[in-house]
C-alpha cells in the first residue's frame, strides 16, 4: 500500500507555510495525495488554494480539532474529455492561456470536446496538463472578469463597448500598415501582396458582422430578457437563426486568421524588417488576440445563455 505523505504545518516558519504547501502541490500528478497536519483549521489556505490553482484538487478533512486538524488534499485527475473547451475557458479564462499557446481553438473551435481539440492540435495530456499547471499559477487578481456571472445583456453590452469598438478603431490602422507593407516590400516579398488582400477581406466581413450583431442579435437578446422579466413573450425565434449565422461567420474569421498567420510563417518577422514591417506584425498578434476573445465571450458565454433564455419561452431553438 502507497505511503501518503505528512506535512506538518506546526513545525514550518509562519512565512513559508503556505509556498511550502503550494511547492508540494505543484509536483503532484493527477489522482496524487498528501496530507497535512496543523494545530488549527487551516480553511484559509483552501480559499487561497481555489483562488490560485482553481478547482483542481479535492480537500478532505481526517481530523477536526479541538486541538489538531488533518486534512487529505487530493489533485484531481486529468480534465473531463466530454467537457467542452469553450466551457472550460468560460469557467477559468487563465486556461484559455494554455490553449492558445498550445494552438487549441477555443473560440471559433469552442465546441469541440476537449479530446477532440486534443487531437486535432496534435497535443498529448501530459503535454496540456503542464501548461494548464503554468497557467493555473497565475494569482487570482490576475485574472479577468467574470463575464459567465453576467447578465445578457450588460455582456453584450461591454462586447460592443469594448471589443467591437476595437476593431473599427485598429481595422484601419493595420489595413493601413499592409498596404504600406506591401507597396514598400512587394517587389521582393510578393506574399505581402496576398497578406495586404487577406486583410482587407477580413476587415470587410467583420464590419458587416458588427453591424448585424448590434442591428439584430443584440437588440433580440435584449428584448427577450425583457420579454421574460416582465412575462410577455412573443416570438422570439429570431435569436437562434441569428445565433447560427454569426457562429459561422465567427467560423470563417478563424480561418481568416489562420490564413494570415500561414502567410506570415506565423508572424515571423524577415531580417532587417523596417518599423512599419515590425508594427504591422506586432498589431496583427494583438488583433488576433482581442478577437479570439470577443469571439469567445459570443460563443462560449453570451450565445449560450441566449439560447437557455429563449427555451424558456418555449419558442424552440
Amino acid at each position: 500500500m502507497e505511503t501518503i505523505q505528512t506535512i506538518d504545518v506546526t513545525v514550518i516558519e509562519p512565512r513559508l507555510k503556505h509556498s511550502t504547501i503550494f511547492q508540494h502541490f505543484d509536483i503532484l500528478n493527477p489522482g496524487e495525495t498528501f496530507i497535512i497536519f496543523n494545530d488549527h483549521d487551516p480553511k484559509p489556505l483552501y480559499y487561497q488554494l481555489l483562488g490560485e490553482r482553481g478547482d483542481i484538487f479535492t480537500w478532505s478533512y481526517l481530523q477536526e480539532g479541538p486541538k489538531h486538524w488533518q486534512v487529505k488534499i487530493t489533485k484531481k485527475g486529468s480534465l473531463p474529455a466530454d467537457e467542452t473547451v469553450g466551457q472550460i475557458a468560460s469557467k477559468d479564462i487563465r486556461k484559455a492561456e494554455a490553449f492558445k499557446k498550445l494552438g487549441i481553438d477555443f473560440c471559433c473551435g469552442g465546441k469541440r470536446t476537449l479530446k477532440q481539440a486534443m487531437h486535432a492540435a496534435n497535443i498529448s495530456e501530459k503535454q496540456l496538463e503542464a501548461a494548464l499547471a503554468d497557467t493555473a499559477q497565475l494569482p487570482a487578481a490576475q485574472q479577468p472578469l467574470n463575464f459567465a456571472a453576467w447578465q445578457p445583456g450588460f455582456l453584450a453590452d461591454y462586447i460592443t463597448n469594448v471589443h467591437h469598438n476595437y476593431i473599427r478603431e485598429n481595422g484601419p490602422v493595420i489595413e493601413g500598415l499592409a498596404n504600406k507593407v506591401a507597396d514598400r516590400h512587394g517587389d521582393r516579398q510578393p506574399e505581402l501582396y496576398a497578406l495586404s488582400e487577406q486583410v482587407q477581406l477580413l476587415l470587410a466581413d467583420l464590419y458587416q458582422h458588427l453591424d448585424k450583431e448590434e442591428n439584430i442579435l443584440f437588440p433580440a437578446i435584449k428584448h427577450l430578457a425583457s420579454a421574460i422579466n416582465t412575462g410577455e413573450i412573443g416570438d422570439n425565434t429570431v435569436v437562434a437563426s441569428a445565433i447560427a449565422l454569426m457562429e459561422q461567420e465567427h467560423e470563417s474569421a478563424g480561418e481568416d486568421l489562420r490564413s494570415l498567420r500561414k502567410i506570415t510563417n506565423q508572424y515571423q518577422l524577415p531580417q532587417g524588417a523596417c518599423n512599419s514591417y515590425t508594427y504591422l506584425f506586432e498589431k496583427l498578434k494583438e488583433f488576433e488576440n482581442d478577437l479570439f476573445n470577443h469571439i469567445h465571450l459570443e460563443n462560449n458565454i453570451l450565445f449560450p445563455k441566449a439560447l437557455q433564455m429563449q427555451q424558456l419561452t418555449g419558442t424552440g431553438v
